[in-house]
Protein backbone atom coordinates (compact mmCIF):
# COMPACT_ATOMS: atom_id res chain seq x y z
CA UNK A 1 0.00 0.00 0.00
CA UNK A 2 1.19 3.49 -0.59
CA UNK A 3 1.32 6.37 1.54
CA UNK A 4 -0.37 9.45 -0.32
CA UNK A 5 -0.37 12.49 1.21
CA UNK A 6 -2.13 16.10 1.00
CA UNK A 7 1.35 17.72 0.30
CA UNK A 8 4.84 16.17 0.36
CA UNK A 9 5.58 12.51 1.97
CA UNK A 10 6.12 13.58 5.53
CA UNK A 11 9.00 12.45 7.13
CA UNK A 12 9.30 9.58 10.08
CA UNK A 13 9.74 12.40 12.84
CA UNK A 14 7.18 15.00 11.73
CA UNK A 15 4.76 16.50 13.10
CA UNK A 16 2.60 18.13 11.12
CA UNK A 17 -1.60 18.24 12.09
CA UNK A 18 -2.97 15.09 10.77
CA UNK A 19 -6.16 15.09 9.18
CA UNK A 20 -9.48 14.39 10.03
CA UNK A 21 -9.65 10.48 9.15
CA UNK A 22 -12.64 9.96 7.07
CA UNK A 23 -15.68 7.57 7.74
CA UNK A 24 -15.19 4.23 5.54
CA UNK A 25 -18.24 2.76 4.47
CA UNK A 26 -17.74 0.07 7.42
CA UNK A 27 -17.28 2.40 9.95
CA UNK A 28 -20.21 3.12 12.05
CA UNK A 29 -22.70 6.01 12.14
CA UNK A 30 -21.77 9.48 13.23
CA UNK A 31 -24.15 9.13 15.97
CA UNK A 32 -22.62 5.57 17.38
CA UNK A 33 -19.24 7.46 17.08
CA UNK A 34 -20.18 10.53 19.01
CA UNK A 35 -21.35 8.14 21.92
CA UNK A 36 -18.35 5.79 21.71
CA UNK A 37 -15.07 7.40 20.34
CA UNK A 38 -13.00 9.94 21.94
CA UNK A 39 -13.82 13.61 22.10
CA UNK A 40 -10.56 14.83 21.93
CA UNK A 41 -8.05 13.27 19.50
CA UNK A 42 -5.59 10.95 20.44
CA UNK A 43 -1.99 12.37 21.56
CA UNK A 44 -0.24 9.90 19.49
CA UNK A 45 3.24 11.56 19.74
CA UNK A 46 3.12 11.03 23.13
CA UNK A 47 1.21 7.37 23.17
CA UNK A 48 3.98 6.11 20.24
CA UNK A 49 6.86 7.63 21.57
CA UNK A 50 7.14 9.16 17.86
CA UNK A 51 6.80 6.39 16.18
CA UNK A 52 7.58 6.69 12.19
CA UNK A 53 4.36 4.70 10.86
CA UNK A 54 2.28 7.55 12.71
CA UNK A 55 3.18 10.93 11.10
CA UNK A 56 2.66 8.92 8.05
CA UNK A 57 -1.04 7.51 9.22
CA UNK A 58 -1.87 11.11 10.40
CA UNK A 59 -0.23 13.29 7.33
CA UNK A 60 -2.55 10.05 5.10
CA UNK A 61 -5.35 11.77 2.66
CA UNK A 62 -8.72 11.04 3.83
CA UNK A 63 -8.42 8.77 0.60
CA UNK A 64 -6.01 6.82 1.70
CA UNK A 65 -7.55 5.97 4.46
CA UNK A 66 -11.17 5.16 3.64
CA UNK A 67 -9.48 3.11 1.37
CA UNK A 68 -6.73 1.11 3.42
CA UNK A 69 -9.40 0.83 6.51
CA UNK A 70 -12.00 -0.76 3.67
CA UNK A 71 -9.13 -3.07 2.64
CA UNK A 72 -8.15 -4.15 5.70
CA UNK A 73 -11.38 -4.60 7.61
CA UNK A 74 -12.36 -6.97 4.53
CA UNK A 75 -9.20 -9.23 5.15
CA UNK A 76 -9.63 -9.56 8.99
CA UNK A 77 -13.31 -10.00 8.61
CA UNK A 78 -12.68 -12.82 6.02
CA UNK A 79 -10.28 -14.43 7.99
CA UNK A 80 -11.79 -14.01 11.11
CA UNK A 81 -15.43 -14.20 11.47
CA UNK A 82 -16.08 -17.33 9.06
CA UNK A 83 -13.77 -19.33 11.15
CA UNK A 84 -14.73 -18.76 14.80
CA UNK A 85 -18.66 -18.97 13.51
CA UNK A 86 -18.46 -21.98 12.39
CA UNK A 87 -15.85 -23.13 15.53
CA UNK A 88 -18.54 -21.70 17.49
CA UNK A 89 -21.53 -23.73 15.73
CA UNK A 90 -19.55 -26.92 15.84
CA UNK A 91 -18.75 -25.95 19.59
CA UNK A 92 -22.12 -25.25 20.49
CA UNK A 93 -23.32 -28.36 18.53
CA UNK A 94 -20.91 -30.93 20.14
CA UNK A 95 -21.94 -29.17 23.51
CA UNK A 96 -25.83 -29.48 23.14
CA UNK A 97 -26.28 -32.62 21.21
CA UNK A 98 -27.66 -34.73 24.24
CA UNK A 99 -30.70 -32.19 23.99
CA UNK A 100 -31.51 -33.64 20.87
CA UNK A 101 -29.78 -37.32 21.95
CA UNK A 102 -32.43 -37.32 24.61
CA UNK A 103 -35.25 -37.56 22.27
CA UNK A 104 -34.18 -40.72 21.33
CA UNK A 105 -33.12 -43.59 23.64
CA UNK A 106 -29.87 -42.20 25.43
CA UNK A 107 -31.76 -42.63 28.73
CA UNK A 108 -33.01 -46.03 28.18
CA UNK A 109 -29.29 -47.28 26.51
CA UNK A 110 -27.10 -45.87 29.67
CA UNK A 111 -30.01 -46.51 32.33
CA UNK A 112 -30.93 -43.29 33.25
CA UNK A 113 -33.43 -42.00 35.23
CA UNK A 114 -34.38 -39.29 37.66
CA UNK A 115 -32.33 -36.30 37.17
CA UNK A 116 -29.59 -38.08 35.73
CA UNK A 117 -29.67 -36.25 32.34
CA UNK A 118 -29.51 -32.80 34.38
CA UNK A 119 -26.63 -33.87 35.85
CA UNK A 120 -24.86 -35.26 32.58
CA UNK A 121 -25.69 -31.31 31.57
CA UNK A 122 -24.36 -29.35 34.72
CA UNK A 123 -21.26 -31.41 35.07
CA UNK A 124 -19.95 -30.28 31.61
CA UNK A 125 -19.54 -26.82 33.17
CA UNK A 126 -18.09 -27.36 36.41
CA UNK A 127 -14.90 -28.58 34.11
CA UNK A 128 -15.88 -26.08 31.68
CA UNK A 129 -15.85 -22.81 34.09
CA UNK A 130 -12.48 -24.27 36.01
CA UNK A 131 -10.28 -23.94 33.05
CA UNK A 132 -11.94 -20.48 31.58
CA UNK A 133 -9.84 -17.93 33.79
CA UNK A 134 -6.47 -19.71 33.15
CA UNK A 135 -7.15 -20.35 29.62
CA UNK A 136 -7.86 -16.37 29.13
CA UNK A 137 -4.51 -15.19 30.83
CA UNK A 138 -2.86 -17.75 28.72
CA UNK A 139 -3.82 -16.88 25.70
CA UNK A 140 -2.19 -13.80 26.37
CA UNK A 141 1.11 -15.10 25.85
CA UNK A 142 0.53 -17.31 22.54
CA UNK A 143 -0.42 -17.56 19.24
CA UNK A 144 -4.13 -17.15 19.55
CA UNK A 145 -4.43 -19.16 15.89
CA UNK A 146 -2.57 -22.01 16.92
CA UNK A 147 -4.19 -22.06 20.38
CA UNK A 148 -7.79 -22.12 19.67
CA UNK A 149 -7.33 -24.76 16.85
CA UNK A 150 -5.65 -27.03 18.92
CA UNK A 151 -8.29 -26.79 21.46
CA UNK A 152 -11.12 -27.38 18.50
CA UNK A 153 -9.14 -30.75 17.10
CA UNK A 154 -9.01 -31.83 21.24
CA UNK A 155 -12.91 -31.11 21.63
CA UNK A 156 -13.67 -32.91 18.59
CA UNK A 157 -11.79 -36.04 19.83
CA UNK A 158 -13.34 -35.93 22.81
CA UNK A 159 -16.89 -35.24 20.86
CA UNK A 160 -16.28 -38.69 18.87
CA UNK A 161 -15.97 -40.35 22.58
CA UNK A 162 -19.73 -40.03 22.82
CA UNK A 163 -20.37 -42.91 20.86
CA UNK A 164 -18.59 -44.74 22.96
CA UNK A 165 -20.29 -44.53 26.51
CA UNK A 166 -21.96 -47.81 27.19
CA UNK A 167 -22.98 -46.53 31.05
CA UNK A 168 -24.19 -43.61 32.87
CA UNK A 169 -20.36 -42.98 34.28
CA UNK A 170 -18.93 -43.17 30.76
CA UNK A 171 -21.07 -40.07 30.00
CA UNK A 172 -20.03 -38.48 32.64
CA UNK A 173 -16.42 -38.90 32.09
CA UNK A 174 -16.57 -37.64 28.40
CA UNK A 175 -18.77 -34.60 29.39
CA UNK A 176 -15.78 -33.41 31.74
CA UNK A 177 -13.43 -34.12 29.66
CA UNK A 178 -15.25 -32.19 26.96
CA UNK A 179 -15.84 -29.50 29.20
CA UNK A 180 -12.06 -28.89 29.87
CA UNK A 181 -11.04 -28.66 26.21
CA UNK A 182 -13.56 -26.33 25.14
CA UNK A 183 -13.24 -24.19 28.06
CA UNK A 184 -10.42 -21.89 26.21
CA UNK A 185 -12.40 -21.44 23.04
CA UNK A 186 -15.62 -18.59 23.75
CA UNK A 187 -14.15 -16.72 25.82
CA UNK A 188 -10.73 -16.73 24.11
CA UNK A 189 -12.58 -15.97 20.85
CA UNK A 190 -14.49 -12.77 22.68
CA UNK A 191 -11.09 -11.66 23.33
CA UNK A 192 -9.01 -12.03 20.18
CA UNK A 193 -11.92 -10.10 18.35
CA UNK A 194 -11.22 -7.24 20.80
CA UNK A 195 -8.17 -7.47 19.84
CA UNK A 196 -8.95 -6.65 16.14
CA UNK A 197 -12.09 -3.96 16.38
CA UNK A 198 -13.20 -0.93 17.62
CA UNK A 199 -15.31 -0.46 19.97
CA UNK A 200 -18.43 0.40 17.60
CA UNK A 201 -17.20 -2.19 15.49
CA UNK A 202 -17.73 -5.30 17.66
CA UNK A 203 -20.45 -5.12 18.56
CA UNK A 204 -21.91 -6.06 14.66
CA UNK A 205 -19.03 -8.78 14.48
CA UNK A 206 -19.93 -10.09 17.81
CA UNK A 207 -23.20 -10.48 16.99
CA UNK A 208 -22.00 -12.69 13.89
CA UNK A 209 -20.00 -14.65 15.88
CA UNK A 210 -22.69 -15.42 18.00
CA UNK A 211 -25.69 -15.90 15.86
CA UNK A 212 -23.53 -19.31 16.00
CA UNK A 213 -25.47 -20.28 18.71
CA UNK A 214 -28.89 -19.91 16.93
CA UNK A 215 -27.41 -22.04 13.91
CA UNK A 216 -26.05 -24.59 15.94
CA UNK A 217 -30.04 -25.38 18.00
CA UNK A 218 -31.07 -24.69 14.51
CA UNK A 219 -28.82 -27.51 12.69
CA UNK A 220 -28.94 -29.33 16.09
CA UNK A 221 -32.53 -29.96 15.80
CA UNK A 222 -32.63 -31.07 11.77
CA UNK A 223 -29.19 -33.16 12.28
CA UNK A 224 -30.99 -34.59 15.08
CA UNK A 225 -34.03 -35.39 13.25
CA UNK A 226 -32.41 -37.00 10.20
CA UNK A 227 -30.68 -39.23 12.72
CA UNK A 228 -33.36 -40.14 14.54
CA UNK A 229 -35.34 -41.13 11.95
CA UNK A 230 -33.02 -42.51 9.70
CA UNK A 231 -29.88 -42.69 10.97
CA UNK A 232 -30.30 -44.40 14.14
CA UNK A 233 -26.68 -45.37 15.75
CA UNK A 234 -24.75 -43.19 13.95
CA UNK A 235 -20.85 -42.46 14.94
CA UNK A 236 -18.04 -40.06 14.21
CA UNK A 237 -19.10 -36.86 14.95
CA UNK A 238 -16.30 -35.10 16.10
CA UNK A 239 -14.62 -36.06 12.49
CA UNK A 240 -15.93 -32.25 10.64
CA UNK A 241 -14.77 -30.80 13.79
CA UNK A 242 -11.37 -32.06 13.72
CA UNK A 243 -10.94 -31.13 10.24
CA UNK A 244 -12.24 -27.41 10.48
CA UNK A 245 -9.54 -26.83 13.27
CA UNK A 246 -6.84 -28.28 11.27
CA UNK A 247 -7.75 -25.88 8.32
CA UNK A 248 -8.40 -22.37 10.98
CA UNK A 249 -4.71 -22.96 12.17
CA UNK A 250 -3.81 -21.72 8.79
CA UNK A 251 -6.16 -18.85 8.31
CA UNK A 252 -7.19 -17.67 11.63
CA UNK A 253 -5.35 -14.16 12.64
CA UNK A 254 -3.27 -13.72 15.62
CA UNK A 255 -2.48 -9.74 16.93
CA UNK A 256 -2.30 -6.62 14.98
CA UNK A 257 1.63 -6.61 15.36
CA UNK A 258 2.25 -10.56 15.18
CA UNK A 259 -0.16 -11.58 12.30
CA UNK A 260 2.22 -13.17 9.34
CA UNK A 261 -0.24 -12.54 6.25
CA UNK A 262 -0.71 -9.03 7.12
CA UNK A 263 2.67 -6.55 5.95
CA UNK A 264 4.18 -4.45 8.20
CA UNK A 265 2.66 -1.41 7.30
CA UNK A 266 -1.05 -3.19 7.53
CA UNK A 267 -0.01 -4.69 10.86
CA UNK A 268 1.24 -0.70 11.79
CA UNK A 269 -2.21 0.50 10.62
CA UNK A 270 -4.13 -1.79 12.66
CA UNK A 271 -2.81 -1.19 15.39
CA UNK A 272 -2.91 2.79 14.79
CA UNK A 273 -6.85 2.68 14.14
CA UNK A 274 -7.20 0.94 17.81
CA UNK A 275 -4.90 3.65 19.78
CA UNK A 276 -7.33 5.84 17.59
CA UNK A 277 -10.38 4.24 18.94
CA UNK A 278 -9.38 3.93 22.58
CA UNK A 279 -6.28 6.52 22.92
CA UNK A 280 -4.18 3.52 24.62
CA UNK A 281 -1.88 1.17 22.92
CA UNK A 282 -2.72 -2.65 23.65
CA UNK A 283 0.87 -3.51 24.04
CA UNK A 284 0.72 -7.20 24.16
CA UNK A 285 3.85 -7.29 26.73
CA UNK A 286 3.34 -3.69 28.43
CA UNK A 287 1.86 -5.16 31.71
CA UNK A 288 2.25 -9.18 33.22
CA UNK A 289 -1.06 -11.53 32.92
CA UNK A 290 -1.21 -10.84 36.76
CA UNK A 291 -1.48 -7.30 36.33
CA UNK A 292 -3.88 -7.57 34.45
CA UNK A 293 -5.83 -10.02 36.85
CA UNK A 294 -5.39 -7.45 39.80
CA UNK A 295 -7.00 -4.74 37.38
CA UNK A 296 -9.41 -6.70 36.64
CA UNK A 297 -10.65 -7.19 40.17
CA UNK A 298 -9.64 -3.93 41.42
CA UNK A 299 -12.42 -2.52 39.22
CA UNK A 300 -16.18 -2.70 40.91
CA UNK A 301 -18.03 -2.79 37.32
CA UNK A 302 -16.49 -5.79 36.88
CA UNK A 303 -18.30 -7.75 39.66
CA UNK A 304 -21.66 -5.64 37.88
CA UNK A 305 -21.11 -6.96 34.49
CA UNK A 306 -20.18 -10.69 36.09
CA UNK A 307 -24.23 -10.40 37.75
CA UNK A 308 -25.59 -9.09 34.26
CA UNK A 309 -24.10 -11.99 32.30
CA UNK A 310 -24.76 -15.00 35.12
CA UNK A 311 -28.27 -13.79 35.38
CA UNK A 312 -28.34 -13.42 31.36
CA UNK A 313 -27.20 -17.32 30.75
CA UNK A 314 -29.77 -18.42 33.46
CA UNK A 315 -32.82 -16.80 31.18
CA UNK A 316 -31.12 -18.97 28.60
CA UNK A 317 -30.72 -22.93 30.58
CA UNK A 318 -34.11 -23.35 28.90
CA UNK A 319 -32.23 -24.11 25.48
CA UNK A 320 -30.63 -27.48 26.62
CA UNK A 321 -33.81 -29.09 26.96
CA UNK A 322 -35.65 -27.25 24.36
CA UNK A 323 -36.38 -29.96 22.43
CA UNK A 324 -38.07 -31.68 25.32
CA UNK A 325 -40.11 -28.29 26.12
CA UNK A 326 -41.59 -28.29 22.54
CA UNK A 327 -42.08 -31.88 22.87
CA UNK A 328 -44.67 -30.96 24.95
CA UNK A 329 -46.88 -29.52 22.52
CA UNK A 330 -47.70 -33.39 21.88
CA UNK A 331 -46.08 -34.02 18.63
CA UNK A 332 -44.21 -36.81 18.09
CA UNK A 333 -40.28 -37.41 18.48
CA UNK A 334 -39.12 -36.06 14.70
CA UNK A 335 -41.95 -33.80 13.87
CA UNK A 336 -40.60 -31.98 17.61
CA UNK A 337 -37.26 -31.79 16.55
CA UNK A 338 -38.06 -30.13 13.28
CA UNK A 339 -40.51 -27.77 14.75
CA UNK A 340 -37.23 -26.19 16.60
CA UNK A 341 -35.40 -25.06 13.70
CA UNK A 342 -37.58 -22.41 12.76
CA UNK A 343 -37.39 -20.81 16.21
CA UNK A 344 -34.30 -20.49 16.02
CA UNK A 345 -34.11 -19.69 12.63
CA UNK A 346 -36.47 -16.49 13.62
CA UNK A 347 -33.20 -15.82 16.66
CA UNK A 348 -30.78 -15.90 14.02
CA UNK A 349 -32.42 -13.24 12.64
CA UNK A 350 -33.50 -11.23 15.51
CA UNK A 351 -29.94 -11.50 16.88
CA UNK A 352 -28.45 -9.73 13.89
CA UNK A 353 -31.37 -7.31 13.67
CA UNK A 354 -31.07 -5.88 17.20
CA UNK A 355 -26.85 -6.07 17.11
CA UNK A 356 -27.18 -3.85 13.56
CA UNK A 357 -29.59 -1.47 15.41
CA UNK A 358 -27.54 -1.42 18.15
CA UNK A 359 -24.31 -0.46 16.71
CA UNK A 360 -25.86 1.93 14.42
CA UNK A 361 -27.42 3.65 17.52
CA UNK A 362 -24.18 2.95 19.93
CA UNK A 363 -27.44 1.98 22.12
CA UNK A 364 -26.60 -1.54 24.55
CA UNK A 365 -28.41 -0.99 27.57
CA UNK A 366 -32.13 -0.03 25.94
CA UNK A 367 -31.71 -2.49 23.68
CA UNK A 368 -31.03 -5.41 26.57
CA UNK A 369 -33.79 -3.67 28.54
CA UNK A 370 -36.58 -4.25 26.21
CA UNK A 371 -35.07 -7.66 24.48
CA UNK A 372 -35.30 -9.10 28.11
CA UNK A 373 -39.17 -7.87 28.75
CA UNK A 374 -39.81 -10.40 25.26
CA UNK A 375 -38.27 -12.90 26.93
CA UNK A 376 -39.79 -12.08 30.16
CA UNK A 377 -43.76 -12.68 28.11
CA UNK A 378 -42.75 -15.45 26.39
CA UNK A 379 -41.68 -17.41 29.49
CA UNK A 380 -44.63 -16.31 31.01
CA UNK A 381 -47.07 -17.13 28.26
CA UNK A 382 -45.37 -20.94 28.11
CA UNK A 383 -45.81 -21.54 31.77
CA UNK A 384 -49.48 -19.98 32.59
CA UNK A 385 -51.48 -21.38 29.20
CA UNK A 386 -51.87 -24.78 27.79
CA UNK A 387 -52.61 -23.75 24.43
CA UNK A 388 -50.88 -25.10 21.61
CA UNK A 389 -50.49 -21.82 19.38
CA UNK A 390 -49.83 -19.44 22.29
CA UNK A 391 -47.36 -21.91 23.90
CA UNK A 392 -45.06 -22.46 20.61
CA UNK A 393 -45.87 -18.16 19.74
CA UNK A 394 -44.05 -18.13 23.44
CA UNK A 395 -41.33 -20.61 22.63
CA UNK A 396 -40.39 -18.04 20.11
CA UNK A 397 -39.91 -15.26 22.25
CA UNK A 398 -37.77 -16.80 25.04
CA UNK A 399 -34.71 -17.25 23.09
CA UNK A 400 -35.42 -14.30 20.40
CA UNK A 401 -35.28 -12.41 23.64
CA UNK A 402 -32.80 -14.08 25.90
CA UNK A 403 -30.07 -14.99 23.32
CA UNK A 404 -30.63 -11.65 21.36
CA UNK A 405 -29.60 -9.63 24.41
CA UNK A 406 -26.42 -12.01 25.18
CA UNK A 407 -24.91 -11.10 22.14
CA UNK A 408 -24.81 -7.52 23.34
CA UNK A 409 -23.86 -8.34 26.55
CA UNK A 410 -20.71 -9.54 25.56
CA UNK A 411 -19.59 -6.93 23.76
CA UNK A 412 -20.33 -4.91 26.29
CA UNK A 413 -18.36 -6.49 28.65
CA UNK A 414 -15.10 -6.43 26.24
CA UNK A 415 -16.25 -2.54 25.11
CA UNK A 416 -16.10 -1.49 28.97
CA UNK A 417 -12.46 -3.01 29.54
CA UNK A 418 -11.05 -1.94 26.76
CA UNK A 419 -6.88 -1.85 28.00
CA UNK A 420 -4.84 -2.97 28.90
CA UNK A 421 -4.71 -6.20 26.87
CA UNK A 422 -4.08 -8.38 30.07
CA UNK A 423 -6.57 -6.72 31.87
CA UNK A 424 -9.24 -7.42 28.59
CA UNK A 425 -8.63 -10.77 29.28
CA UNK A 426 -8.92 -11.15 32.83
CA UNK A 427 -11.96 -9.33 32.46
CA UNK A 428 -13.43 -11.72 30.01
CA UNK A 429 -12.37 -14.57 31.03
CA UNK A 430 -13.69 -13.88 35.07
CA UNK A 431 -17.65 -12.74 33.49
CA UNK A 432 -18.02 -15.52 31.30
CA UNK A 433 -16.45 -18.00 33.91
CA UNK A 434 -18.93 -16.68 37.07
CA UNK A 435 -21.53 -16.28 34.76
CA UNK A 436 -21.62 -19.70 32.83
CA UNK A 437 -21.87 -20.80 37.02
CA UNK A 438 -25.47 -20.65 35.99
CA UNK A 439 -25.70 -23.53 33.50
CA UNK A 440 -24.79 -25.61 36.49
CA UNK A 441 -27.66 -25.17 38.54
CA UNK A 442 -29.99 -23.59 36.12
CA UNK A 443 -29.69 -26.88 34.48
CA UNK A 444 -32.29 -28.43 37.20
CA UNK A 445 -35.00 -26.19 36.61
CA UNK A 446 -36.47 -27.80 33.82
CA UNK A 447 -37.06 -31.26 35.44
CA UNK A 448 -39.37 -34.27 33.89
CA UNK A 449 -41.71 -33.91 36.29
CA UNK A 450 -42.49 -30.36 35.63
CA UNK A 451 -43.59 -30.68 32.21
CA UNK A 452 -45.94 -30.03 30.34
CA UNK A 453 -45.77 -26.22 31.34
CA UNK A 454 -42.39 -26.38 33.62
CA UNK A 455 -43.88 -23.75 35.73
CA UNK A 456 -40.97 -23.60 38.14
CA UNK A 457 -38.57 -23.00 35.59
CA UNK A 458 -40.64 -20.95 33.39
CA UNK A 459 -41.75 -18.76 36.03
CA UNK A 460 -38.24 -17.74 37.88
CA UNK A 461 -37.02 -17.49 34.23
CA UNK A 462 -39.66 -14.52 33.53
CA UNK A 463 -38.74 -12.69 37.18
CA UNK A 464 -34.87 -13.15 36.40
CA UNK A 465 -35.26 -11.55 32.76
CA UNK A 466 -37.13 -8.73 34.18
CA UNK A 467 -33.92 -8.16 37.00
CA UNK A 468 -31.38 -8.25 33.79
CA UNK A 469 -33.23 -5.39 31.96
CA UNK A 470 -33.14 -3.71 35.09
CA UNK A 471 -29.55 -4.04 35.48
CA UNK A 472 -28.46 -3.26 32.22
CA UNK A 473 -30.85 0.02 33.04
CA UNK A 474 -28.50 0.26 36.27
CA UNK A 475 -24.99 0.11 34.39
CA UNK A 476 -26.36 2.63 31.74
CA UNK A 477 -26.71 5.77 34.14
CA UNK A 478 -23.34 3.93 36.17
CA UNK A 479 -21.62 4.82 32.95
CA UNK A 480 -23.64 8.11 32.58
CA UNK A 481 -21.97 9.13 36.30
CA UNK A 482 -18.13 7.53 35.27
CA UNK A 483 -18.20 9.80 32.13
CA UNK A 484 -19.36 13.07 33.90
CA UNK A 485 -16.17 12.03 36.90
CA UNK A 486 -14.08 11.68 33.20
CA UNK A 487 -14.80 15.12 32.02
CA UNK A 488 -14.47 16.41 35.45
CA UNK A 489 -11.11 14.97 35.88
CA UNK A 490 -10.06 16.32 32.04
CA UNK A 491 -11.31 19.88 33.03
CA UNK A 492 -9.16 20.32 35.95
CA UNK A 493 -6.13 17.99 34.64
CA UNK A 494 -6.54 20.66 31.50
CA UNK A 495 -5.43 23.15 33.31
CA UNK A 496 -2.00 21.28 34.41
CA UNK A 497 -0.66 19.20 31.53
CA UNK A 498 2.16 17.59 33.28
CA UNK A 499 -0.87 15.63 34.47
CA UNK A 500 -2.98 14.49 32.08
CA UNK A 501 -4.59 11.05 32.17
CA UNK A 502 -1.66 8.93 30.04
CA UNK A 503 -2.90 5.66 31.27
CA UNK A 504 0.80 4.70 31.49
CA UNK A 505 1.24 4.28 35.19
CA UNK A 506 -1.93 3.40 36.76
CA UNK A 507 -5.30 1.80 35.53
CA UNK A 508 -6.88 5.43 34.60
CA UNK A 509 -8.31 6.24 31.14
CA UNK A 510 -6.92 8.54 28.55
CA UNK A 511 -8.09 11.69 27.58
CA UNK A 512 -11.04 11.73 25.89
CA UNK A 513 -11.96 8.14 26.54
CA UNK A 514 -15.77 7.32 27.84
CA UNK A 515 -17.91 4.28 28.43
CA UNK A 516 -20.64 3.42 26.54
CA UNK A 517 -24.25 2.28 27.25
Amino acid sequence: MGLPTTTSKPSTTGTSPPDPKPKSSMEPSKDELDLVTPTTKPNHSQTLNNDPWTSQFTSATPQWHQTTEKTLLRKIDLHLLPFLILMYLLNFLDRSNLAQARQGTLEADLGMSGTDFNLATSIFFVAYLLMQLPSNMLITRLRPSIYLSAAMALWGVVSACNAASQKFTHLLAVRICLGIVEAPFFPGAVFLMSSWYSRAELTKRMAYFYSGNALANMFGGVIGAGVLGNLEGARGEGTITVAVAVAAAFVLPDYPSTTRWLSEEERAYASWRLLADINESDDQNSRSVWDGLKLALRDYRLYLFVLLQHLSLLTQTFQYFFPSIVGTLGYGTIETLWLTAPVWFATFLISVCVTWTSSKTGDRSLHIFFLMLLAAVGNAVATGTTKVGARFFAMFLMPMGAVSSYQIILSWVANSFPRPMVKRSAAVAIANMFGNTASIYGSYMYPKSAAPQYIPGGSANSVICLLVGLLALFLRYLHKWENKKLEKAEAEEAENPETAAVAVSGDRRAAGFRYIY
